[in-house]
């Protein structure tokens, strides 16, 4: 199977997460783990900062991670000197509570890449592979000339 990703013959998850340094990334504790030909992987811990006063995962992070993790495939798919995604919609549904002390794993899959939108689909599961909340990310993509123009 082909690679969906434009960047993929040339970056490794490493990569990726020395690019989040910084940003809500660190903020969250999400870290990419895995990208194949067409997704994109990352976890993020269920501590003091993803969850709510009573000690289970914040719906609100759920969501950080769905754009997180939608808006970096959904840009590895475009050339970055000429195009960029940015979020458009985000939505999910929370299935089942995770406590503190434990990580969530969120795997990120195309629904749609065209030349002006792209949606893609994000599932977060527990330690135990039982899904946690199930989202979409819709990104519009935009030429980076009209954006500065």
């Amino acid at each position: 199977m082909n690679s969906v990703f434009f960047e993929a013959a040339n970056i490794r998850v490493e990569d990726l997460n020395l690019r989040c340094e910084g940003t809500m990334n660190t903020a969250l504790g999400i870290r990419y783990t895995e990208l194949g030909a067409d997704y994109l992987c990352a976890e993020m811990p269920v501590d003091e900062r993803t969850i709510q006063p009573a000690g289970v995962l914040n719906g609100g992070a759920s969501l950080g991670l769905i754009e997180t993790l939608g808006s970096m495939a959904a840009n590895l798919t475009l050339n970055p000197a000429t195009h960029i995604a940015v979020g458009q919609s985000v939505a999910c549904n929370h299935l089942r509570p995770v406590f503190k002390g434990a990580s969530v794993f969120a795997k990120s899959r195309p629904v749609h890449i065209g030349s002006t939108t792209q949606v893609w689909e994000v599932e977060i599961s527990d330690e135990q592979g039982r899904r946690v909340c199930k989202g979409s990310i819709t990104m519009a993509v935009v030429n980076k000339v009209r954006l500065r123009g």
